[in-house]
């Protein structure tokens, strides 16, 4: 099969196409045939040495989420025999794999594919939707009257908790360009603040939640974002290896912090998928590019300015 690999962390040059054994699963895994692969912020970190890289053998193949079509089910009375559309999550995070015509996967890791969505669309919602589900549902229980920041809003995940914020009814202020601002408020954002133009603790008033996606290397989003909490508000935070110090900053600060990461569990992307069936939210596909090129794939998510998702097509559908 084909499948795109790297031999040793670097940038995305080196990423390269080869020709692997398509895999065996065993026991309760499933083989899929991938027909997308969502490009997401972690395949780009592991494959520059950070992120999972540890946990990795190489030669590695990245790619944590895709959709695609069930090849070999464990049993005849499987949930999701062959031949049904599935979208979902590789096992996170000890083994990648998806950006390969062929990937193994864990059954508790899958969900039936929106109809309403094409293999494209719903290979750019596993990983990011089930982040976004994880913090704003999970962690912050989003709920009517609630004052939510959530940074960087435009992004993979941000979009995502935007909307499922504002759908549980919180009241949404997030951070973004300029030009992404109708976009934000289309999606739900009450308040969309300028990052490049506008300090957003100067125009904060008190919040019950921050988002951070964002972290504490780029401009002291972090340590800036805790005097706009509440006291006894909430601090969550994603990327953490930017501040090891985030608890005991916040504590000192009188809010609660966690960091969070994604588990990938079928059943909460299975109700995402009746939400994205429903119109309730929606994924948006900024570009999408051919498996050969994931190493354009991946400069283009590093340069910061991608709106929503960008998806590799693997295979036809």
């Amino acid at each position: 099969m084909r499948a795109v690999v790297f031999d040793g962390p670097g940038g995305p040059d080196v990423l390269h196409e080869a020709s692997l054994e398509v895999p065996s699963p065993v026991l309760s895994e499933v083989l899929v045939r991938v027909v997308a692969a969502g490009v997401n912020p972690i395949d780009a970190k592991t494959r520059g040495g950070s992120g999972v890289f540890s946990a990795l053998s190489l030669p590695a193949t990245p790619g944590f989420d895709f959709s695609g079509v069930v090849v070999r089910a464990p049993y005849e009375t499987h949930p999701f025999p062959p031949g049904t559309p599935v979208f979902g999550m590789a096992a996170f995070p000890r083994t990648g794999g998806t950006y390969a015509e062929y990937a193994v996967v864990p059954s508790l890791s899958l969900a039936r594919r929106p109809a309403s969505l094409s293999h494209v669309e719903a290979a750019g919602v596993p990983l990011a939707a089930l982040t976004a589900w994880g913090l704003v549902v999970e962690t912050a229980h989003a709920h009517e009257g609630q004052r939510m920041l959530i940074h960087a809003g435009a992004g993979g995940v941000g979009h995502f908790a935007v909307q499922l914020a504002a759908y549980f009814g919180a009241h949404v202020t997030t951070t973004g360009s300029a030009r992404n601002a109708a976009w934000l408020r289309d999606l739900g954002a009450s308040v969309v603040i300028d990052r490049e133009s506008t300090r957003f603790e100067d125009v904060v008033g008190e919040v019950d939640v921050v988002i951070d996606l964002v972290g504490e290397a780029s401009d002291r989003t972090g340590s800036r974002s805790l005097s706009v909490l509440r006291r006894g508000g909430l601090y969550v935070i994603v990327p953490s290896g930017s501040w090891p110090g985030y608890a005991d900053a916040a504590a000192a600060a009188g809010v609660r912090a966690t960091h969070y990461k994604v588990i990938p569990d079928g059943d909460a992307l299975a109700t995402v998928a009746r939400l994205l069936e429903s119109g309730s939210i929606r994924v948006f596909v900024d570009r999408v590019f051919d498996l050969a090129d994931a190493a354009a794939a991946h400069a283009e998510l590093e340069r910061g300015h991608t709106r929503g998702k960008l998806v590799l097509r693997v295979s036809d559908d």
